[in-house]
């Protein structure tokens, strides 16, 4: 016989516990076992006011962001929609079933504020590399190098052939001013361009993704034992760039993590000119290739030679603990 849901009263009390209606093995509550924002919050101390109104948390705001990121929720718009009707992100952030949810634009705000001027999504980022490293995550027997392309928020109608002018009236937008500013300071963001985006112009006019259009280029440096992200750094997506950027994530990683790169020869492909980077650091002598046996062997070790010859990119970066 088929069943009728019948209709009745709602009840005015309800025995309802948030905690409950999570499952153990829920994603988010295996990330929240390894979170801890007391360091967070003492790092965020000096960009907050002792007087006025209280601000929105900031941990909650992280939360926010994790939640967006893991489960690929990209608008903060719809972030903070997800986060009101969406029991299992509620309960990760820490609200009950009657708490508000911060508007979209507080985030838009705090990233371009405190969390700007402080660095502290860097910090958070390197709080979880460590961690990793304690629980034994990092393997430091390999590291490679590579870049992936995120298309730029920009438009192609409103570009510019290159050289620019940039007259007063171009000037005016935080993008174009933070772009001038930051050409004075950084020497290799001088780079030829065919078109100049007057929306955001730091980004990079490029066809390697089949159609030209505004791209920027994520790099990485991650740990080859267990894919760890042990670096990001992001650039205009041109390869006169790489050079500086590989640079810049080496030895930041050995300042904040206490590690010392050196260069462990693969046939792993990674970023553009890293071969020359690393060798220019002194961190490598010319690479040979150990896969093949025999004969196959010295062709590859030959082949090793003719490649570093040409600039091709194979190179994996092998890390060990400074002694």
């Amino acid at each position: 016989m088929m069943g009728q849901q019948t209709a009745q009263q709602n009840a005015l009390f309800y025995d309802f516990c948030l905690e409950e209606r999570i499952p153990q093995n829920h994603l988010l509550r295996k990330i929240n076992q390894f979170l801890d924002f007391d360091q967070i919050r003492q790092y965020l101390k000096p960009f907050y006011s002792h007087t006025g109104r209280p601000s929105v948390d900031p941990e909650l705001m992280i939360r926010m962001l994790l939640v967006g990121y893991c489960y690929g929720i990209r608008s903060e718009r719809r972030l903070c929609e997800e986060v009101n009707f969406n029991l299992a992100y509620r309960w990760f952030c820490g609200l009950g079933l009657e708490d508000g949810i911060p508007n979209h634009s507080t985030f838009s705000k705090n990233r371009l504020g405190r969390f700007r001027n402080s660095d502290l999504l860097r910090m958070v980022f390197n709080t979880v590399v460590k961690k990793c490293i304690e629980q034994g995550l990092v393997g430091g027997e390999g590291f490679a190098i590579d870049a992936s392309f995120v298309q730029a928020n920009a438009s192609v109608k409103r570009s510019i052939h290159a050289p620019v002018d940039w007259r007063p009236a171009l000037k005016q937008t935080r993008a174009v001013k933070e772009y001038l500013d930051a050409l004075d300071e950084v020497a290799d963001l001088n780079r030829p361009q065919k078109r100049v985006s007057t929306t955001d112009p730091m980004s990079q006019w490029t066809g390697a993704k089949s159609r030209a259009d505004y791209f920027y280029s994520t790099n990485y440096l991650i740990d080859a034992d267990h894919t760890v992200i042990m670096d990001v750094e992001a650039s205009p997506s041109t390869n006169s760039l790489e050079v500086s950027t590989t640079k810049t994530m080496i030895e930041r990683v050995e300042k904040t993590m206490e590690l010392y790169l050196t260069v462990s020869w693969e046939m792993l492909h990674t970023g553009p000119l890293t071969i020359l980077i690393m060798w220019s650091m002194k961190r490598t002598s010319l690479p040979i290739f150990q896969y093949g046996r025999g004969s196959n062997q010295k062709i590859i070790s030959l082949l090793s030679l003719i490649l570093f010859g040409m600039n091709i990119r194979v190179s994996t970066v092998a890390l060990r603990k400074k002694s």
